[in-house]
């Protein structure tokens, strides 16, 4: 009789608790605390984009998922809500036309650094030593001091320039800049970041002409000895900053995230510190490499939660 009783309470039980289950209404994303980033694949959008993630999900034990995506589909996920934020808005030149499309959709809310540029990027490295027996800097293998020059070098460049996806603005300035400096028997070759990085490598290594889509902040620039060709019409415009771009309405869902991510900045050394860390192994544990950072930095961490 006890047995039946038992049997009959936990499948009382087991119904009233689907009930329930049934008339619950589904979370909505806020409510679940997630928080949805979207980055794409440059060594600096992914450095300070896990960072971000990190703190929110130490900080406040929000769920925080990064979403890899290309500059054009970055831009329109975020006007369109269908993620939160993203915290690689380069500006004013290099996503312009995109800024120009979405201002209206999103809230901008300012850089998280200041100071970058982007444009054309040599070797800037002698063969042999660096110095003479005079202490004079010996000249650089690459004589090409400007993009102009590009055209008198074309059989060296091997008529190439290395970029990246063809969406970045920086693919969109290169192809501009190529028609104003009539470069017309160049191929501006597509790729990733990790393949323009790894032509750059071997070219450095064999001591071959290469000139790349290159930006700064970069870990590139901490390991090698480059230099940008000096731009004289300005296509590439000059420093420029990485702003912060939010969905409309993440103020009111998520007050807490909202102000961490306009409080969210830091110095360009700062930045290509955590990328040299991930650079380290090869990308693979960018999460602990921002967690290794906040140990490093707690006043820095405090001041952005403030």
């Amino acid at each position: 009789m006890k047995k039946k009783e038992t049997i009959l309470t936990g499948t009382l039980l087991f119904f009233i608790f689907t009930v329930i289950s049934l008339l619950t209404p589904v979370q909505s994303s806020a409510e679940r605390k997630i928080v949805r980033l979207a980055c794409a694949d440059w060594s600096e959008a992914v450095a300070t984009t896990n960072m971000a993630k990190t703190v929110i999900e130490e900080k406040f034990g929000y769920q925080c998922r990064i979403i890899s995506m290309t500059a054009d589909k970055m831009w329109e996920s975020v006007a369109t809500g269908k993620v939160d934020g993203m915290l690689a808005a380069w500006l004013p030149t290099t996503h312009a036309h995109y800024h120009k499309k979405f201002k209206d959709q999103l809230v901008d809310l300012g850089p998280n650094i200041i100071g970058t540029q982007i444009g054309l990027v040599i070797p800037d490295i002698t063969v042999g030593r660096q110095t003479a027996s005079s202490g004079a800097r010996n000249a650089p293998y690459i004589k090409a001091e400007s993009i102009a020059d590009l055209k008198k070098y074309s059989n060296k460049f091997g008529r190439k320039i290395i970029g990246i996806d063809s969406e970045a603005g920086i693919m969109k300035k290169t192809r501009e800049a190529m028609r104003e400096y009539e470069l017309y028997d160049y191929e501006l070759v597509e790729g990733s970041e990790v393949s323009m990085t790894a032509e750059l490598s071997n070219a450095i290594r064999k001591q071959r002409w290469i000139v790349v889509t290159g930006w700064e902040p970069h870990w590139i620039f901490g390991r090698w000895t480059l230099k940008f060709l000096d731009d004289p019409k300005n296509i590439f415009g000059g420093k420029e900053t990485i702003h912060t771009m939010v969905r409309q309405g993440l103020k009111e869902d998520m007050p807490d995230v909202y102000r961490f991510l306009d409080n969210f900045n830091w110095k360009k050394k700062e930045l290509e510190q955590l990328m040299i860390w991930i650079q380290e192994d090869k990308g693979m544990y960018p999460r602990e490499k921002a967690q290794r950072y906040m140990r490093y930095h707690p006043d820095q961490i405090k001041s952005w939660l403030e």
